[in-house]
């Protein structure tokens, strides 16, 4: 869903979801574009390194299993499927980024203004919640997936230090609350949208794990020098036919989780300069990423598939199909936990935003909401704005997704229940509903029915993938005591 909206070094700091602000133009300036903010400077290879950046995150690490779920043909089949269908509904999502011309029209900054403009009533306000819902889920996986990584950082010392002799077994809660902890304290910072250094930082942890990853898969086939694994995925027997059923379900999950990235597109395409139109360097952007990040993707999940067959672990890194050398997978995870501390940040600043500026409109006058605390930090220019509202209601969101991520530590389950709820509606329905407004295209039209026919398969299949990722969570709890088991 990936992973990174640190893709956003460019966007201006109030690229919230959030209502555009109409600017009066001033065409032909060469300082300022045709809606009177600076000129623009974004283009195909900046806008596709800003979608590769938000696309490969800690998604990449369960392909292998979710390939390992349906096989050899299924596998990169759906694969395939869902970069076609993410690189076609963005081409769609594209096209809305300008009302009425494509070249003079009015400019909807975000997701959400695309939505207000082309659909408004109460699909505004559905949109709204499902990205906010969203965005709380990613905070969730996030924590729990740095925790499970800087516990397989101890682990695999554990392993090295007892020869194999010591289980190793290790409490997950204490890495969850330091997580946390982290990040109550990077949350008081108002504002990452400025933070260009993050998006780079967040790029290279993605590429160090995932190209570990790889390139630990394609060690091991080379050591055992076979490609493990089968036509049909996970062998009856290893699990059950009910199980194998619910697990391919989730595997669709995991898999639409990895290629999300909806949801930022339009801000994205808020920083490509024109001529020309900025819909035509986003098709152009929008095809090389999903080509590179597909390309990349299958060769993580099937080298994961080939080298670990039906024992694909649920995260390449730390499932502990790899043991040596330690020190690289110590490496691979430490970039995990980095890249998730600074995302889990930048994915919440658009909930921080929304939820700050709802209580500043709800209460004007009050000193709690809307004073800020002037503190001088020395060796800096300019003074921290502690405000009490922001300190306070951020560090109770924190607590509450560690939490929630304590009572349910389930990756791959919450990885794929988050693909699932994200995809249809951001990824799909969204888009297709406000291109079919924007280009006025006729009721039962053969294009309609084409596209009302692709928005319902994704339907079918997001609703296959939260079923499959639900039962995996109730299977899960049944075997789970919260905040005293070990792993």
């Amino acid at each position: 869903m990936g992973e990174n909206i640190a893709a956003k070094n460019q966007l201006s700091h109030h690229q919230v979801f959030d209502v555009s602000v109409d600017v009066h133009p001033q065409g032909g300036s060469k300082c300022f574009d045709d809606d009177g903010r600076l000129k623009r400077t974004g283009t195909v290879w900046t806008a596709s390194a800003h979608i590769i950046t938000a696309v490969i995150g800690s998604g990449v690490l369960s392909l292998a299993w979710a390939i390992g779920q349906l096989g050899w043909v299924a596998g990169p089949a759906v694969m395939f499927l869902f970069s076609f269908v993410t690189y076609y509904t963005s081409t769609l999502l594209s096209a809305c980024y300008r009302s009425g011309d494509p070249h003079t029209g009015k400019r909807n900054y975000t997701y959400m203004d695309a939505v207000r403009t082309n659909l408004g009533g109460a699909k505004v306000k559905i949109c709204g919640l499902v990205q906010y819902l969203n965005l709380f889920g990613v905070a969730i996986g996030y924590t729990i997936a740095s925790s499970i990584s800087m516990m397989a950082i101890k682990r695999s010392n554990c392993f090295h230090t007892s020869q194999g002799n010591d289980p190793c077994q290790i409490n997950s809660n204490p890495y969850m609350i330091a997580f946390g902890v982290v990040e109550i304290l990077f949350s008081q910072i108002p504002d990452f949208d400025q933070l260009w250094w993050l998006s780079i930082v967040a790029a290279v942890m993605s590429f160090t794990y995932s190209t570990i990853g790889l390139g630990l898969g394609v060690a091991k086939v080379v050591e055992t020098g076979k490609f493990r694994g089968s036509l049909t995925g996970i062998s009856i027997g290893t699990v059950t036919q009910t199980q194998k059923i619910w697990r391919s379900f989730q595997a669709l999950g995991d898999i639409a989780f990895a290629y999300s990235y909806s949801m930022i597109l339009i801000e994205i395409q808020d920083t490509v300069k024109s001529p020309p139109s900025e819909s035509k360097t986003m098709k152009k952007a929008t095809l090389l990423s999903v080509a590179v990040t597909t390309l990349f993707y299958m060769l993580c999940g099937c080298m994961g598939y080939a080298a670990f067959g039906d024992l694909a672990p649920g995260n390449l890194l730390t499932g502990f199909g790899f043991y040596n050398p330690y020190w690289l997978l110590d490496i691979a995870n430490a970039a995990i936990v980095i890249h998730l501390v600074g995302a889990y940040q930048v994915y919440c600043q658009p909930l921080y935003a929304f939820i700050e500026k709802s209580a500043k409109e709800r209460f004007p006058d009050s000193d709690f909401v809307n004073k800020d605390i002037i503190i001088p930090i020395p060796g800096f220019h300019y003074p921290y704005r502690l405000n009490l509202f922001r300190l306070f209601w951020r560090t109770i969101f924190v607590i509450i997704t560690t939490v929630i991520s304590m009572l349910l530590p389930f990756f791959n389950d919450v990885v794929g229940l988050l693909g699932a709820l994200g995809f249809w509606p951001l990824t799909v329905y969204f888009p297709v509903e406000m291109y079919i407004v924007h280009k006025k295209i006729p009721k039962w039209s053969t294009k309609w029915l084409c596209l009302q026919i692709l928005s319902g398969a994704c339907l079918i299949i997001t609703i296959a993938a939260a079923a499959g990722s639900i039962a995996g969570v109730v299977l899960d709890l049944k075997s789970y005591k919260p905040f005293a088991t070990s792993y």
